[in-house]
């Protein structure tokens, strides 16, 4: 085989700049997240990470152990919600309910959206690095049947200084 067989299979190869051309930049999702959210929808996403929180947790748990605290054991006269019933309590706390459970929802609805994102960007990161995987194991099949080529041609040139 000679060696212009072996340039010519490396010339077939694709290139690093062929390959930087077809596949283009890495999408940064964090600059498509930022652009791509309105002035609500960055409020739901801001609420729905900040209350599953363990200090969103603390801070609800010690209104309500205050609340239920102070008008079981505070003064008579400064009592305003009384118990067992605390209405009151039980209002405010639906209230917030309410009015976080489709907040939430939207807030998971977008962070969703995200992750497809982030899921596609990985994809064509995937699909970048397999083609330059590829075309790396071409590169070094090719070096190979080059090395075995020259191997093969130093072993004929001692045969025949040793006959």
């Amino acid at each position: 085989m000679q060696v212009t067989t072996f340039e010519a299979r490396a010339d077939q190869l694709p290139k690093l700049a062929e390959l930087q051309e077809r596949f283009g930049q890495a999408r940064d999702v964090n600059a498509e997240r930022a652009r791509g959210f309105s002035r609500l929808e960055r409020v739901a996403i801001f609420v729905t990470d900040n209350v599953g929180t363990m200090g969103f947790f603390f801070i609800l748990a010690a209104w309500t152990a205050f609340w239920l605290a102070w008008n079981t054991f505070g003064p008579p006269v400064l009592r305003f919600d009384p118990g067992p019933a605390f209405v009151l309590w039980l209002f405010i706390s639906n209230l917030i309910q309410l009015h976080l459970m489709p907040l939430i929802m939207v807030g998971q609805n977008l962070q969703d959206r995200y992750a497809e994102l982030r899921a596609e960007a990985d994809f064509e990161v995937n699909r970048k690095a397999e083609a330059e995987v590829e075309t790396v194991l071409g590169h070094l099949a090719n070096q190979n049947d080059l090395m075995l080529e020259i191997l093969r041609r130093l072993d004929r040139l001692e045969q025949l200084r040793t006959s």
